[in-house]
């Protein structure tokens, strides 16, 4: 039988319980709250500052070396990832032809350069020749057709020596191009960056504008930050930046600034733009292009290439 010493406490008090259960339910509403006015406050002050997006990417403006002549090709120095520094040798096309067209052309040269010298004998004798008959022509001395045939001959002298004028000149700009041919045949490194997509093989015969590799100015390197149209409202050029990229994590941190908008949406520049009259389109928040500048000595000290992911965040109350 049981007996009223047998019953627990707490069913003969129920209301001994009833006080800490509601002070710990009191307590987790005032979490509640706390945190709430916590993000509230966040959003207010510190979540309405910043714009960000993950949907970027490194870029650069890659110089694509290519022959500004046909020959074939009998040095390759470079390899991809390898780097360069402006003008160093990267290509070297077989010389010979060029060299002996430097040649000809400045035997060519100093052919012309004798015909002009005789063209202005000719054309000074011919001058003082009309010089010494025109007094006589007054007084009778000689006939009209002398006067006539000297003066015609001066003429002729004259016009034979611009002609040679001329051909002086187009020679001499036959050996200035010859002499650049010939510099051309080595290819030198237009800019200071890495060797990337290296096509050109030893002993392939190559044409005029035919790319043969690129570099890479990584020291120049920006980002391309695919933010949403709706974010854009308060995004302006000159606005700070804070980016981190997936290839060092979030211990290393770029900073930067906008320096431009794109002129159009990546869909508004597709192949086959997304228009539809047919009734049946539904919208599409697109999104803008953003272009990031970042600061120089972080790129050297936190080298970046083309094509990596970064993570964007714009301070939309920053200076712009």
């Amino acid at each position: 039988m049981t007996t009223a010493s047998d019953i627990p406490s707490t069913a003969m008090n129920p209301g001994q319980t009833r006080g800490p259960r509601r002070a710990a339910l009191g307590v987790l509403i005032g979490a509640v709250l706390a945190s709430g006015a916590a993000y509230a406050g966040y959003e207010v002050y510190l979540g309405s500052r910043y714009e960000s997006t993950d949907d970027a990417y490194t870029a650069a403006d890659t110089a694509i070396v290519t022959s500004q002549i046909d020959g074939l090709v009998v040095d390759v120095r470079v390899v991809d990832s390898q780097a360069v520094r402006r003008g160093d040798v990267l290509v070297t096309i077989d010389p010979t032809d060029a060299n002996l067209a430097l040649t000809q052309a400045e035997a060519d040269l100093a052919r012309a350069k004798a015909q002009q010298a005789a063209a202005l004998a000719d054309a000074e004798r011919a001058g003082i020749d009309l010089k010494r008959r025109l007094p006589l022509a007054g007084s009778g001395s000689i006939s009209g057709d002398e006067l006539t045939h000297v003066k015609n001959g001066s003429t002729m002298a004259t016009s034979a020596l611009q002609a040679a004028r001329a051909t002086v000149a187009l020679a001499e700009a036959r050996v200035e191009r010859a002499r650049l041919d010939l510099e051309r045949t080595v290819i030198r490194a237009p800019i200071d960056g890495v060797v990337a997509r290296r096509e050109v093989q030893l002993g392939q015969r190559i044409q005029p504008s035919l790319p043969l590799l690129s570099v890479v100015p990584v020291n120049e390197i920006y980002v391309n930050a695919n933010f949403k149209e709706i974010q854009l409202k308060d995004v302006h050029v000159g606005q700070s930046v804070r980016l981190v990229s997936d290839l060092y994590g979030d211990h290393v941190v770029f900073h930067g600034h906008v320096e431009g908008f794109n002129g159009g949406t990546g869909s508004a520049f597709a192949l086959i733009p997304a228009q539809n009259a047919t009734g049946n389109w539904i919208k599409v928040v697109q999104r803008l292009p953003i272009r990031v500048r970042l600061e120089p000595s972080e790129l050297q000290a936190h080298p970046l290439r083309v094509g990596l992911s970064m993570t964007t965040k714009i301070d939309v109350r920053s200076g712009g």
